[in-house]
């Protein structure tokens, strides 16, 4: 599992969004590998409708983390990343 922090470009207006104005993002990917991961982030970012997604930091996730009860309590991304296969968040600034 992959965790990725992004930003990328509104193209169109989005509750409290404009369009042409950045957001910040975390996408969890349930992938093994990196370039595919970042790839899947970046295309999920784009179908959501945003542009330009530049990812800015990324963590892989052992099975053990993903596996300890603790982190999935207070994860609702990661537990729904490993129920879907992804999971996206905006977060407003």
């Amino acid at each position: 599992m992959y965790v990725f922090s992004a930003t990328a470009e509104a193209t169109k207006a989005f509750d409290g969004l404009e369009p042409g104005q950045k957001a910040p993002f975390i996408v969890y990917i349930n992938f093994q590998d990196l370039f595919g991961a970042e790839t899947l982030c970046k295309v999920l970012v784009m179908r959501e409708g945003f542009k330009d997604v530049v990812i800015e930091k990324r963590q892989w996730l052992t099975p053990e983390k993903c596996q300890d009860q603790r982190i999935l309590n207070a994860d609702k991304g990661l537990r729904e990343a490993l129920k879907a296969g992804f999971a996206i968040q905006l977060y407003s600034e």
